[in-house]
């Protein structure tokens, strides 16, 4: 990849799964990456199996329901890689359960994590960009953001307002600022790990049985971020083959 074409992307959620993979696709088109997840051990690991000689990869703890905390970790990368390409708002949690368990602590949860956390990714990186004179907003959703089933209710909301989100900073930013939200099908990771409840749990066994790796995402949203200046790549749903959902 030439020196033009090589890009400064932060990914949040950077620890396993999407996030994970994604960082190691980018870095091998030649991008320079900026990582950030709570879970630092797993951050230092992966760095350091991808970074040449610390030019291709840093990371940064990071906790996306911190506002200030997201603007610290967009500061260090701009810091360390002069600029901010791409902001990939990635972390996202998914304990799902019925309403009717009234598992108000787990609601909270998803909407800090997956609505307050792409807002304060937006919020961050956006005046960032906007000085630079260009960037690029990737916003992870879910098949979720399109459809709605039981036990996913408010998982299903926030993905539908990350959706909603990104069409309006599309509609704001025409132009000037590149948005792409990726909506994965059943994908291997680690968020079917945070549910608590016994239905939801021992359905998403059968639900997961065609996931497809994180790999394949992390190949999506970099189809999207290698795309020339002036293609705008808005949406794209990533399902398995073998699923009907």
């Amino acid at each position: 990849m030439t020196t033009d074409t090589t890009k400064v992307v932060l990914v949040t959620g950077a620890s396993s799964g999407i996030g994970e993979a994604t960082a190691r696709r980018l870095v091998a088109d030649g991008h320079r990456v900026f990582l950030g997840a709570r879970r630092t051990d797993r951050l230092a690991a992966l760095v350091d199996g991808l970074a040449d000689g610390g030019d291709r990869a840093a990371f940064r703890r990071l906790d996306v329901t911190d506002a200030a905390d997201v603007r610290g970790f967009v500061a260090a990368a701009r810091e360390r890689f002069g600029r901010v390409d791409v902001m990939v708002n990635n972390a996202g949690v998914m304990p799902l359960s019925p309403l009717a368990e009234l598992k108000v602590d787990e609601w909270d949860r998803m909407i800090d994590v997956n609505v307050r956390g792409v807002l304060h990714g937006i919020a961050a990186a956006l005046p960032v960009m906007r000085e630079q004179g260009g960037g690029h907003l990737v916003n992870i959703a879910s098949v979720g953001a399109y459809e709605v089933v039981p036990t996913a209710a408010v998982y299903c909301a926030t993905k539908f307002a990350v959706r909603a989100l990104s069409e309006g900073l599309r509609q704001e930013s025409a132009g000037d600022i590149r948005v792409t939200v990726v909506s994965p099908g059943v994908t291997e990771s680690e968020l079917a790990e945070s549910i608590s409840d016994p239905r939801a749990r021992e359905e998403m066994k059968t639900y997961r049985s065609v996931a497809i790796p994180a790999s394949a995402i992390a190949d999506a949203i970099a189809f999207a971020v290698n795309s020339p200046a002036e293609v705008d790549i808005n949406e794209l749903v990533v399902r398995p083959a073998a699923s009907a959902q």
